[in-house]
């Protein structure tokens, strides 16, 4: 089973104040820190953002097709260019065997442990998206996705939902529930993301303390 790794970075940082993918913890930009993690587990990386908004990337780029729309967006056009890695001489159920991780940048307590262990539920699953839920609901930017899920999608998008847990609605779910992932977060910090200057400091604090 394919599966694609993809970071979205075409978010505006408005409560950060400056762009947060680039805001650096241990030396490591957030950016670099999620594209990392998914090159251990996926068999390529790809970020998502708008056109010339990062330059000398190690990884492939693709352009947000809705800048300016929120993640959705951002998903769309990720799975817009999984679709398109389809070659025309392949069969339609091909597209059956295509599958993304798709995360934002801004989660600096995610594993690579648990991204294997999402990859391994959304190769095996039916269900178009896997995601998480944790006490805050569902974690639809830490999530598994199906090729297939684009067409419901991009009808949500294009009636004007721009929430990506209300276009989830539109597609059959497998939702990964505490007991499933806490064992890979004994501190209850796995999908905790950074949405202030404030945020920033404390990962940098628990991220940056010397190891004991």
């Amino acid at each position: 089973m394919i599966v694609l790794g993809f970071v979205q970075a075409g978010g505006g940082s408005t409560r950060f104040g400056t762009d947060k993918a680039l805001a650096k913890i241990a030396g490591k930009t957030m950016l670099q820190r999620t594209g990392e993690l998914l090159g251990h587990v996926c068999d390529s990386v790809t970020v998502v953002a708008p056109k010339g908004k990062y330059v000398d990337l190690p990884w492939d780029f693709t352009p947000d097709f809705w800048p300016g729309q929120g993640p959705l967006g951002g998903i769309l056009s990720a799975l817009i260019l999984l679709i398109d890695s389809i070659s025309p001489n392949e069969s339609h159920a091909a597209g059956d065997e295509l599958r993304a991780l798709i995360l934002s940048c801004d989660m600096p307590f995610l594993t690579s442990e648990f991204l294997a262990y999402l990859r391994e539920r959304v190769s095996k699953s039916d269900a178009l998206v896997v995601v998480p839920r944790s006490a805050n609901g569902l974690e639809p930017l830490c999530a598994g996705w199906n090729a297939r899920a684009v067409v419901a999608l991009q009808s949500a998008f294009d009636a004007g939902v721009r929430k990506v847990t209300q276009a989830m609605k539109q597609l059959p779910m497998e939702v990964l529930d505490e007991p499933v992932w806490k064992r890979f977060d004994k501190d209850n910090r796995l999908f905790w993301n950074m949405n202030t200057p404030a945020d920033f400091e404390e990962a940098r604090r628990i991220l940056e303390a010397p190891s004991r």
